[in-house]
């Protein structure tokens, strides 16, 4: 499926960790998409089972009452089963090939790419979107390289797919992403971490419209 690169513009990753007491994951999602942002990926590695399924579940129908695209991270089978908008797949995960065949033409895959060769492969493969990072280094991922600025500008020239810049993103440094050629980034604590994510949102918002604008 064709991404609109306007869906790619915020892209929240989500992190269950900084929930507090009895809030529900949905809850703090919703409050995300009151503000603008523009795609949601289900990623709760610590989650399984029944939990898993009933989580994404309630994620995925605050995602469509505001008409934003809902993904899983990696798990392709439920994605499909759930009838998600699509999945994200890393290089260790399963083939982008395979995922377009499972999900089929109508919905959206995404692909990691840490350099052009892996970024055109992805293009080629299919995939809806790239996810190219650490641009900052993660807290979320420990095994996370770090991807250098000049890598990532020359994977945006390189291919015509949406790219989102991931990895460390905050309110304090997403300003040094300007000009670096993606059309959006993915974040996580950036905004599931804050106290109001509402502003948090708000505020990348205006930051990645100067990202993509210069």
């Amino acid at each position: 499926m064709i991404l609109d690169k306007k869906w790619i513009r915020l892209y929240l990753v989500t992190d269950r960790t900084w929930l507090r007491e009895g809030e529900p994951l949905s809850h703090r999602v919703e409050l995300a998409l009151q503000a603008g942002a523009t795609m949601v990926q289900y990623r709760e590695k610590h989650l399984k089972g029944d939990a898993y399924i009933e989580e994404a579940r309630e994620v995925q129908a605050v995602c469509r009452r505001y008409g934003v695209p809902f993904l899983l991270n990696d798990n392709v089978e439920l994605a499909r089963e759930l009838d998600a908008d699509g999945v994200h797949v890393g290089l260790e995960d399963m083939a982008v090939e395979k995922a377009v065949s499972i999900l089929g033409p109508d919905k959206l895959v995404g692909a990691s790419a840490h350099n052009v060769e892996e970024a055109l492969a992805a293009q080629r493969s299919g995939a809806s979107y790239l996810g190219c990072g650490a641009v900052f280094g993660s807290s979320t991922k420990t095994n996370a390289s770090f991807l250098e600025r000049k890598i990532l500008e020359d994977i945006c020239r390189a291919v015509h797919i949406p790219v989102a810049a991931i990895g460390g993103i905050t309110a304090e440094n997403i300003h040094e992403l300007y000009g670096c050629g993606a059309d959006g980034v993915a974040v996580v604590s950036a905004v599931f971490a804050r106290e109001d994510p509402r502003e948090a949102v708000k505020f990348l918002l205006t930051e990645v419209s100067r990202l993509c604008c210069l």
